[in-house]
């Protein structure tokens, strides 16, 4: 049974926490280097519901996409949401570790899981990372698709390929178009239109578009737009992820249960179609 040290070690391996961004929190929250690890939890929140499930999976670790303290905090009180969440990982000895932008730019990273489950063949990173000589690390994926198909069509697949979640998926742009081509950037992803302009892909398929960069997107071009909830278009890489650490288990004889969890926690619940609206 490896320590946890072990672990964290194959997992930075994975994904160096030297290549996240230099505002991102990633790594080891809390945890004893020395504790045994053999059963590992992998989720894209680390929110209170998350770390009641890893205490009833009986976990040793826990491993989520979003950091816990991503600004910092000088208090961990369990007065507070978070607080509360430190306090039950300490209590039940379940140790958290944070992959985030360093697993974003990893190859194969959270933008690859998420081009695998629209099955889309990734072609290379929208924003290549230029300390890769090999051109495959980066920010978001261009990918293209096996064969041409509508934006309407594009949407549902994405829509059916994806978690379900109270957004589905919302369009901007020609439902009767081509997507021949497309850019995916899990996570929010507009501060990458520039970069999706200059990839000349038909499609953008990501999460968090805002009013103004959306608009201005589509007075550019004609690039079609898809916006996903942004846990759906995360929680693949969980899968992906927790497929990494299998591997490297049974490489190394470790015998780690690994288990993804299937929680919703994005946080819109619902949605209420407005009267009239386009579907």
């Amino acid at each position: 049974m490896p320590r946890l040290s072990e672990v964290i070690a194959a997992l930075d391996a994975l994904w160096p926490p030297a290549s996240a961004e230099d505002w991102d929190a990633v790594g080891t929250v809390c945890g004893d280097p020395d504790q045994e690890v053999s059963r590992v939890l992998f989720a894209v929140d680390p929110v209170q519901e998350i770390v009641d499930e890893a205490v009833k999976l009986d976990a040793d670790l826990l491993v989520t996409h979003h950091p816990l303290y991503l600004r910092g905090t000088t208090t961990v009180a369990a007065s507070n949401f978070k607080g509360r969440v430190v306090h039950t990982l300490i209590k039940n000895d379940i140790a958290l570790h944070v992959a985030h932008t360093n697993a974003d730019r990893a190859d194969p990273g959270v933008s690859d899981a998420l081009a695998g489950a629209l099955d889309l063949r990734v072609v290379g990173p929208l924003v290549p990372d230029p300390t890769d000589a090999d051109g495959r690390r980066g920010l978001g994926r261009v990918c293209e698709l096996d064969h041409p198909l509508t934006v309407r069509e594009f949407a549902a697949r994405a829509a059916e390929r994806l978690p379900a979640t109270a957004q589905g998926i919302r369009v901007g742009g020609d439902l009767e178009a081509l997507v021949r081509t497309v850019a995916v950037s899990g996570g929010s992803g507009d501060s990458l239109f520039a970069d999706v302009r200059a990839a000349g892909v038909d499609a953008f398929l990501t999460a968090d578009l805002r009013h103004h960069p959306a608009s201005e997107a589509r007075a550019h071009s004609p690039l079609a737009l898809l916006d996903a909830a942004h846990w759906a278009t995360e929680w693949p890489w969980c899968e992906l992820a927790a497929a990494q650490l299998d591997e490297i288990s049974d490489r190394h004889g470790w015998d780690l249960r690994v288990h993804v969890s299937k929680t919703v926690t994005d946080p819109w619940n619902s949605h209420s179609p407005s009267p009239g609206a386009p579907n």
